[in-house]
């Protein structure tokens, strides 16, 4: 792993700063008293939806436990998890049903 300066730390801890606030104020700042188009609030609709998988995924397909292999307990929650979300429509009931799978598999296997 490599180290870094200070000065490029702090470069970089800016120009994240930058981003994040112009990403932010061009939806606030620029369109904040007006009606958004409705293709935008299509796409947009769809963000959260998106945000979930793409963050559990990677832990699904190569868990840190089995050191980035893939393991069947993994994808046996991950499958339930999914079955009980489609099924219910209720993301808590998913979550829940995740965490139980886990605890089964884990704690008492």
């Amino acid at each position: 792993m490599s180290t870094f300066d200070q000065t490029s730390l702090w470069i970089v801890i800016i120009g994240m700063a930058v981003g994040s606030f112009a990403l932010r104020f061009a939806f606030i700042g620029f369109m904040g008293g007006r009606q958004m188009p409705d293709w935008l609030m299509r796409h947009l609709r769809y963000t959260a939806v998106a945000i979930l998988p793409a963050l559990v995924t990677p832990l699904v397909v190569w868990p840190s436990p089995t050191g980035g292999e893939t393991s069947l307990p993994h994808l046996a929650v991950a499958a339930l998890t999914f079955a009980v979300g489609y099924l219910t429509r209720n993301v808590l009931w998913a979550l829940l049903s995740g965490v139980s799978g886990f605890l089964l598999l884990f704690l008492l296997g």
